[in-house]
């Protein structure tokens, strides 16, 4: 039993040209995209060494990397889209990478908050409450890919950051 896709997107690509092209190896979050189940959590457990090395370093340095990572974000997700020929594969992940990092913004590091900011950004990524199932149906292109995670990701940071205000991430 294989859990990995055996082809990718309309134009059936196959998992060594997904790991082979630096931009598909990327939107599919360094392979985690390729998993036939839920590539989205696994493109978001991928996100959590990136988090940790980042988490390294100051506020400053965290912001504008994470930043990079979203803006860049949206012509990786828009040119995988293109040679994948579909929009929003399933096993494009680097929006859950930025969304996952933006979670996890405005707290400090610890192993709770990096748990707590997964279950919450899951959370918000599925069940797409409003507005971010409108941006997700609504608005197409990498932009698209990258917005309704996006959205996730502040929405979940929120609730975490009002979690580490009461202490319950300690």
């Amino acid at each position: 039993m294989n859990i990995f896709l055996e082809t990718v997107g309309a134009n059936k690509l196959t998992p060594k040209q997904v790991l082979t092209d630096p931009v598909l190896f990327l939107a599919f979050g360094f392979g985690s995209g390729l998993a036939k189940k839920a590539p989205g959590t696994f493109g978001t457990v991928a996100a959590i060494p990136l988090y940790w090395l980042i988490a390294q370093t100051d506020w400053l340095v965290y912001s504008i990397l994470t930043l990079l990572v979203t803006l860049f974000g949206i012509w990786i997700c828009q040119a995988a889209a293109d040679k994948l020929g579909e929009h929003d594969f399933g096993g494009i992940v680097w929006d859950e990478i930025a969304g996952f990092l933006i979670t996890l913004w405005l707290v400090p590091f610890s192993w709770a908050a990096v748990f707590w900011g997964f279950v919450l950004f899951r959370i918000f990524d599925i069940a797409k409450p409003w507005p971010i199932c409108w941006l997700d149906k609504n608005i197409h292109g990498g932009l698209g890919i990258m917005l309704d995670d996006v959205l996730a990701g502040v929405f979940a940071g929120v609730l975490l950051w009002l979690m580490a205000g009461q202490g319950w991430l300690n």
